[in-house]
């Protein structure tokens, strides 16, 4: 099978490489060959994943995690949820931690944005406090 040449392959910037067949299913080639697509998604290379995993694990508190989220979407078109589970939140796997789907996401991104989130909950407890307290979890306790 001949190589699939796609018409947005002349972005101005680095994209993702594509995954090996079959262990992914981000839909990258249906993305790169819609010309009305958001191709921002692709600027997340493997490196800039490293970049980004790094910083939302240093976020020093919930603002900074919530500005992380919002350059995230403003950036590459993602949208970062985290919100307390619907049962009781005991742990910081009681949060509902996702990126909300959009072609081009990697599914190990999928995975890999909202483990780190977690990791930054658990090194610092505080942030998961005061998000459990913008949902009026803990108000007046």
């Amino acid at each position: 099978m001949g190589a699939i040449s796609y018409p947005a392959m002349n972005l101005p910037f680095p994209i993702r490489e594509e995954c090996p067949p079959g262990a992914c299913v981000c839909d990258r080639e249906r993305l790169l060959c819609d010309p009305q697509g958001d191709v921002r998604v692709l600027r997340l290379t493997k490196q800039e994943e490293k970049r980004l995993i790094e910083r939302i694990e240093a976020a020093r508190d919930l603002a900074d995690l919530l500005h992380l989220g919002d350059r995230i979407h403003a950036q590459l078109g993602i949208r970062l949820r985290i919100v307390p589970g619907s049962n009781e939140v005991r742990t910081v796997r009681g949060f509902d931690i996702h990126l909300e789907e959009c072609p081009g996401l990697c599914r190990l991104t999928r995975k890999s944005i909202p483990s780190a989130v977690r990791r930054c909950l658990d090194a610092r407890p505080d942030i998961a406090y005061d998000i459990l307290n913008s949902h009026d979890l803990l108000r007046d306790a």
